[in-house]
């Protein structure tokens, strides 16, 4: 497929080749039908198209399947119960009903789940989960298994594949999105236009220096949509995952939540279990860091020891930990928490459409409503396949206007879903680093922009830790300046955007509720039970200052 200097116009523009990204395009650039060919549909990535977060994510897919005592009901509490008070609960009710449609259509794509020896599929139970529904690929290659397939499917029918591309900011006309700058692989920047415009650009785990993401996740979509103006909420909320192997390497090695199903056991350093096992991530990861502070130490110790047959169940897992000398028939492996999943994003309606006409998001840089406060284990490629699925339905249609459903509902002035408020935050500092000095240079700062978020804005959090955060991000941004473009600068001036939200709504959010958790305000307090927003027009009056809106 060859790629003209001047791509585009398109129908639409899929910004990521994730998961969400690929679901939602193999169905918008499906084959020709009745001799009409499908609209123009534009894929623009900045790594290889199979470069993304969703092949590193060992997790599998959470759906009822049937045939056992499991209900898409009790997926429907799981996920609500996980998302601590901030899920809306159609848009999880949407999740649950349509995630089992999308599982047998990736079957049917080629996507290869582990069977049982009778040939059912293996059924898995991960933490927050009441009943063993979520599928795997390979033992714990499930993102990438997934991959495969849609890259496949996507290079056979997208009308041009921009491989290598950077985008640096939203282009809007008339109160429209009407395309992106881009940064190519080589010359100058240049616009590439299209009628809808699609951000499928993944989490923003590269805030933190410890992290489970790969180099790439910096939040370039959430960044650009802040920048915009366009509503963006529950940015606060970073899961970390418990069980991240304590070692250099980087992304860390995660060793799934699968393993727990099975009966692995976290301990302490005196060899003690200290939490349930199969608890949502916010809350294992908390009592990890109370007992890593109690003790003194930097990581504890998970216990796979008593698991049968660990290389044939988890074949991947079993390589990388042998790759390091670890057997995890015999050895306690160490483990320490990571930044895993943004659970917050660009706010959405129930079919992916932003506030912003033309503009829609849909996977980890969404904030759809579905996971609140905190995800529920293996409803991350659940959701980017169901809202792909849904966006690409919407998009066909002749109906584009955002709705005021889903997360989008408050934020446009709708009827509160169970409860659920919307207070608008005055917007983060709009701070754009077009540029680059040296790649040492950038890649300190970094390095310090990541150490300053890790230790002020990580698993636990207070008023002066996100104070200190926020003077380490400051420092970075002193050092920026101005300068020519390159994506090396453009992603680091992506992360500084973002950590500049993430930091307002922290501080502001004086209370612990699912992936956020105040030590200085260790309760849930019900009148937080509202989302923040930057971006878009206030709802319930002006900017908060320091207590929640009533």
């Amino acid at each position: 497929m060859s790629t003209p200097a001047r791509p585009g116009p398109f129908h639409v523009l899929v910004l990521g080749s994730g998961v969400a990204g690929l679901s939602a395009a193999v169905r918008l650039a499906g084959p020709a039908h009745d001799g009409v060919a499908a609209p123009s549909l534009g894929v623009l990535t900045k790594g290889a198209l199979s470069q993304s977060a969703t092949r590193w994510a060992q997790g599998g897919v959470a759906a009822v399947l049937g045939g056992d005592e499991d209900s898409t009901d009790l997926h429907l509490a799981d996920t609500l119960a996980a998302g601590a008070g901030l899920c809306d609960e159609e848009a999880v009710r949407i999740l649950v009903d349509e995630g089992p449609g999308r599982v047998h259509e990736l079957i049917t794509l080629g996507v290869e789940f582990d069977r049982e020896a009778t040939g059912l599929l293996a059924l898995a139970r991960e933490g927050g989960h009441s009943r063993p529904r979520v599928v795997h690929a390979g033992g714990a290659a499930t993102g990438a298994e997934v991959e495969r397939a849609l890259v496949d499917a996507t290079y056979r029918t997208a009308s041009a594949v921009l491989e290598g591309w950077f985008a640096l900011d939203l282009v809007i006309e008339g109160g429209r999105c009407v395309g992106v700058s881009a940064l190519p692989p080589h010359g100058p920047v240049v616009e590439v236009r299209a009628d809808h415009v699609v951000l499928a650009t993944g989490g923003a785990g590269q805030l933190f220096s410890v992290t489970t993401n790969p180099p790439e996740s910096t939040g370039d979509g959430v960044a650009m949509a802040l920048r915009a103006g366009v509503s963006t909420a529950d940015v606060e909320f970073v899961q970390f995952h418990p069980t991240a192997l304590h070692h250099p390497a980087m992304p860390r090695p995660l060793l799934s939540e699968a393993l727990r199903g099975h009966g692995a056991l976290l301990r302490d350093g005196a060899g003690q279990q200290f939490v349930d096992e199969l608890a949502p991530r916010d809350v294992v990861s908390r009592a990890m860091a109370a007992r890593m502070a109690e003790q003194g130490t930097d990581h504890l110790w998970l216990d796979a020891t008593g698991l049968e047959r660990f290389p044939q169940r988890f074949p991947t897992i079993a390589a990388s930990l042998s790759s390091i000398g670890l057997d995890p028939e015999t050895d306690w492996l160490p483990i320490a928490p990571a930044a895993h999943h943004l659970s917050g994003g660009v706010v959405t309606d129930l079919w992916g459409a932003t506030a912003l006409p033309g503009l829609w998001a849909i996977g980890e840089v969404a904030c759809t409503g579905v996971h609140g406060a905190n995800r529920l284990a293996s409803n991350s490629l659940l959701e980017g396949m169901v809202f792909g699925a849904r966006l690409a339905e919407r998009i066909a249609s002749s109906h584009h206007e955002p709705e005021a459903s889903g997360a989008l509902r408050a934020v446009l002035g709708g009827v509160p879903l169970n409860g659920i408020g919307c207070t608008t935050l005055a917007d983060a500092p709009r701070r754009w680093a077009a540029g680059s000095g040296t790649a040492s240079d950038i890649a300190k700062l970094r390095d310090s922009l990541q150490r300053a978020m890790t230790g002020g804005a990580g698993v636990v959090r207070s008023a002066a830790s996100l104070d200190a955060a926020a003077e380490g991000v400051a420092d970075v941004v002193a050092a920026l300046g101005d300068r020519t473009a390159s994506v090396a600068a453009g992603e680091l001036g992506n992360l500084v955007q973002l950590a500049d939200a993430l930091l307002a709504s922290a501080r502001t959010r004086t209370e612990t509720r699912g992936a956020h958790a105040r030590s200085d305000h260790p309760a849930t307090d019900a009148a937080w039970r509202r989302r923040l927003v930057h971006g878009g027009l206030p709802v319930d009056g002006a900017p908060v200052d320091g207590g929640p809106a009533r």
